[in-house]
């Protein structure tokens, strides 16, 4: 994780996930969600913050799905509908409910489409932000699959040569089983930096680094940014992954469309810009291994290459690691000692919990 976004310690608590969750829980089932719907969503933010993402769960993302549900943007209890279904592939309308509980149960069709036909595809419109993208990846792990997901959301982030938003940070992330070391996860925006991390540096006070945003005139601003400043004195918004056209924005530039094309535009409810906020949509994939090879021979594989990654020769003082790896030892050591939770948001749970009468508060 980037200094930018490790808090002090002295500024903040170590709560119980489970503890946690339940808390999470019941502030989603006080927004109208019934129990199964409020136990799923908040596994999903929870996982987040066991993941070291906390970009994408409890401190940054429980706070604005709350003012969402009470502004109307995010319907509680939405019927998700069949739009059409195939063999292998599906699209869903998601009834403007919110994507983290939306999601999985579209990733739930994939894998059973996959069952029988080799990949399952299903893409939902008129759905809400989703969360962290590998959650629903994740999923296809326990059915011995190789899980997908893209999102194609509100515009944030500019075209490489480009002064206005027109492309949302469009995450992607694949999610690969593995014998004995531990799975395969890549989970990235294709912005230089995702959305919700500027509110984390904001949060703990820490500078935004040169080549994340632009300037108040469109331009990559290649110096850092207090980020009191940011849209201060005008709009900043975020660059491509790569920050500037020699560095490689027009990779990130064009991530970002793919994702436009496959989790907007294929979906039949529009993309990014257009019908914008707080539209978002999505496509979950499941390829079910056994129908390309054999299972045992493809993760003794898995295991032989991500060991040439880590045991290669690396820089002094360094070590080749690979996408899921620090997630998966962050995650085991905050299941054991507890999720550092900001005190900011600690006093926003202690208001939100009195204003909406919680039994079990964190």
């Amino acid at each position: 994780m980037l200094e930018s976004f490790i808090g002090n310690e002295n500024e903040s608590k170590k709560i119980n996930h489970e503890q946690l969750k339940q808390n999470v829980k019941e502030i989603f089932v006080a927004m109208g969600e019934n129990n199964s719907d409020s136990e799923l969503a908040a596994d999903t933010l929870i996982l987040a913050d066991l993941r070291g993402v906390e970009s994408h769960g409890v401190s940054n993302m429980l706070r604005l799905y709350v003012e969402q549900y009470k502004n109307k943007e995010i319907k509680a209890q939405a019927k998700v509908s069949i739009i059409k279904d195939n063999l292998a592939s599906c699209s869903l309308d998601g009834d403007k409910g919110l994507g983290i509980i939306t999601t999985p149960k579209a990733m739930d069709i994939a894998i059973n489409k996959a069952k029988t036909s080799g990949i399952g595809v299903v893409t939902i419109n008129n759905s809400r932000h989703l969360g962290m993208a590998s959650y629903h990846a994740l999923k296809a792990l326990e059915h011995n699959m190789i899980g997908v997901c893209v999102s194609s959301c509100p515009p944030q982030v500019v075209p490489t040569f480009g002064t206005e938003p027109l492309l949302g940070t469009n995450p992607i992330a694949i999610a690969a089983p593995t014998k004995n070391k531990p799975p395969y996860v890549f989970d990235a925006a294709m912005s230089s930096v995702a959305a919700n991390k500027i509110g984390i540096a904001k949060r703990l006070g820490k500078k935004l680094l040169p080549g994340w945003i632009t300037d108040n005139n469109g331009s990559p601003l290649m110096e850092e940014l207090d980020p009191d400043n940011y849209k201060k004195n005008g709009e900043n918004y975020l660059l491509p992954l790569g920050s500037t056209r020699e560095m490689g924005s027009h990779k990130g530039y064009g991530l970002a469309g793919m994702v436009d094309i496959l989790g907007g535009i294929l979906t039949g409810g529009g993309y990014g810009v257009k019908p914008g906020r707080p539209n978002f949509g999505h496509m979950v994939t499941a390829y079910n291994i056994e129908a390309f090879m054999d299972y045992d021979d493809y993760v003794n594989t898995m295991d032989e290459w991500l060991d040439m990654l880590v045991n290669s020769k690396a820089l002094k003082n360094k070590k080749v690691i690979y996408p899921g790896l620090s997630e998966y030892n962050i995650q085991s050591e905050r299941m054991q000692k507890g999720i550092p939770v900001h005190l900011e948001v600690i006093e926003w749970f202690a208001k939100i919990n009195k204003e909406l009468n919680i039994k079990n508060k964190i």
